[in-house]
């Protein structure tokens, strides 16, 4: 009996196992992030995820399925992170969009998110920091 309750204590105190995407703020602002990603058959879209100053946030649960994810970031006055490869979004709304062609044409609008190369990892964390 004792050495269950010895096993029991041992997964309480280390957890699951720590895989997914997470982003983290390290600036002094609030932030909101956007994630694309290729789930192997389709594109597609989600966000918002609000990630307060020094606080990180699961984007992805569980194990990466893919090398690359897309991230979008802005904390709406100081900072966008950003980059080329184009996917939909809503205006600071909860959403999850199918594909990236054609947003406007949607009713949605188009920005360019930064690659992040997970480098085939389980998990990945991206850190996002005041511009300078």
């Amino acid at each position: 009996m004792r050495w269950l309750l010895a096993l029991l204590l041992l997964i309480a105190i280390t957890g699951p196992a720590n895989a997914g995407l997470s982003a983290c703020n390290q600036s002094i602002h609030p932030m909101r992030v956007a994630l694309g990603s290729f789930d192997g058959a389709q594109w597609g879209s989600k966000g918002w995820w609000m990630v307060a100053p020094k606080r990180c946030v699961e984007l992805v649960a569980g194990r990466l399925n893919a090398r690359y994810y897309y991230l979008y970031a802005t904390d709406e006055q100081f900072g966008i992170w950003s980059g080329p490869k184009n996917f939909c979004v809503t205006v600071f709304m909860k959403f999850t969009i199918p594909g990236r062609r054609q947003c406007e044409a949607r009713g949605y609008y188009r920005l360019g998110f930064l690659e992040v190369d997970t480098r085939d990892k389980l998990n990945w964390t991206q850190t996002f920091s005041d511009p300078h």
